[in-house]
C-alpha cells in the first residue's frame, strides 16, 4: 500500500447478469491489490441481488435508468434534470479516486464521468464513452479464452495477480433458507436424497437455446442415473419450464422457474452437485459457485474455459460460429444441434467423476 493507492474504487457494470457474474472476479482481485480500499459497485438494479450479500463491497449503488426513461417519456424534463443532478451529487460526494467502467457504453461512461474521479478507466469503450474516461483498454482478441477475460485484463493492468481473479458471488442466509424450502416443496419425497442437477435452458435469444426434446431426454437420463433434475428460470420462463417437465416421464423432472428470486436462485445453484445450461447468467453462476458446470455454447462463445476445473464448455467452432445475433442457418441452429444428449451426458459424468 502506498500513499498514491486508491482509497475508494467504483466498479461500473450496469447490466447483463452474466457479465456481472464474470466481472465479480474484480472484487477479490482489487481487494488483494488494494487491501485498504473501499469497493463500491454501480448497477441498474437487476444485478443487485448478485452483489448485495458480499461483505467485501462497501456499497452497491443503483443507476435509475428505468426511472429516467419514464420521466423522459412523460416529458417531465424538470424532474428528470433535477434527479440527474442529484445523482451526480451523490456520486461526487463519495469521492472515488478510481472508477472502472467495465461496460464501455455511453450510459456507463456518463456515470464514470459524473463521479469526477481523477482516474477513470474503460474497457473497449465505445458510443463515445472513451471521451469520458482517462484510459481506454482494449484486450487482445482471443488471447485469453477464460471466463471474464476482459475483466482479468483490467485487473492485471492495475497490478493485480491473475490468481486473485476468481468470480465471487456470495450466498445470503435468507435466500439459502428460501431456496431449501422451495426445493423441499417440488422434489418428490422419495427423491429427497438424490443429488440435485440444475438445468438452465432459458435465454433471451432463440439461437442460444438447446432444444426442448433434448432437455427432456437429458433430464430422464440424469434421473435414471440417480440425479434429481430441476429446471431453473425466471417468471417469463415458467410456461416453457412446465412444458419440458410435463414432457418428461412422471416424477422425473421438476421446476422452480419463476418461483425463486435471483439471489434465491443463486442459493439453489449452490445446493446443486451439477449444472447444465446454455449461455445465460445462471450457467455462469454455476461456474462462479464452483458447482460442476457443463456450458452449452453455439451462436455465442463468451469463453472456452471457466478458468477453473469445475467447468466444461461444449462448443463446436463451425465456419459460421459464433454468429452472435446474426444466424445464417435459417433457424436450424446447427451449432447447438451438434451437441447431442450423449455428448452432454458424457461431459457431465466425467466432470463429476473428476471432482470426486
Amino acid at each position: 500500500m502506498t500513499a498514491t493507492d486508491p482509497q475508494r474504487i467504483l466498479i461500473i457494470r450496469l447490466s447483463a447478469l452474466g457479465d456481472v457474474v464474470m466481472a465479480s472476479g474484480l472484487i477479490p482481485a482489487l481487494r488483494a491489490r488494494y487491501p485498504q480500499a473501499e469497493l463500491f459497485w454501480l448497477n441498474e438494479g437487476p444485478g443487485v441481488p448478485l452483489l448485495a450479500h458480499n461483505p467485501a463491497l462497501k456499497g452497491v449503488l443503483r443507476f435509475p435508468k428505468d426511472r429516467w426513461k419514464a420521466l423522459w417519456k412523460a416529458r417531465d424534463l424538470r424532474t428528470l434534470w433535477a434527479e440527474i443532478r442529484a445523482f451526480r451529487r451523490e456520486l461526487r460526494s463519495l469521492r472515488f479516486d478510481l472508477v472502472l467502467d467495465t461496460q464501455g457504453l455511453f450510459k456507463s461512461g456518463l456515470c464514470a464521468w459524473m463521479t469526477g474521479a481523477p482516474r477513470r478507466i474503460g474497457i473497449i469503450s465505445r458510443e463515445g464513452s472513451h471521451l469520458m474516461v482517462h484510459e481506454r483498454l482494449i484486450p487482445p482478441v482471443g488471447a485469453d479464452t477464460r471466463m471474464g477475460s476482459e475483466y482479468r485484463f483490467l485487473a492485471r493492468h492495475l497490478g493485480a495477480r491473475d490468481e486473485d481473479f476468481v468470480p465471487e458471488v456470495v450466498v445470503g442466509e435468507g435466500p439459502r433458507r428460501v431456496a431449501a424450502q422451495a426445493m423441499a416443496q417440488v422434489v418428490p419425497a422419495g427423491a429427497a436424497q438424490r443429488p440435485l442437477a440444475m438445468l438452465c435452458p432459458f435465454t433471451t435469444r432463440p439461437q442460444k437455446h438447446w432444444f426442448d426434446d433434448r432437455w427432456v431426454d437429458l433430464a430422464q437420463a440424469l434421473h435414471a442415473r440417480g440425479w434429481q433434475p430441476v429446471l431453473l428460470g425466471g417468471p417469463s420462463d415458467r410456461e416453457a419450464a412446465q412444458r419440458i417437465a410435463d414432457a418428461a416421464a412422471p416424477g422425473t423432472c421438476v421446476h422452480v422457474a419463476g418461483v425463486l428470486k435471483l439471489d434465491e436462485s443463486v442459493a439453489a445453484i449452490a445446493q446443486a452437485r451439477l449444472l447444465v445450461g446454455v449461455d445465460t447468467g445462471l450457467t455462469h453462476l454455476g461456474s462462479a459457485l464452483k458447482v460442476p458446470t457443463v456450458a452449452l455454447f453455439g451462436s455465442t462463445r463468451p469463453y472456452l474455459s471457466g478458468g477453473m476445473p469445475s467447468t466444461r464448455v461444449l462448443y463446436d467452432a463451425l465456419p459460421c460460429s459464433p454468429c452472435r445475433r446474426s444466424p445464417t442457418c435459417g433457424g436450424r441452429f446447427d451449432c447447438m444441434r451438434q451437441l447431442t444428449v450423449e455428448r452432454v451426458l458424457d461431459a457431465a459424468q466425467n466432470l463429476v467423476k473428476e471432482g470426486e
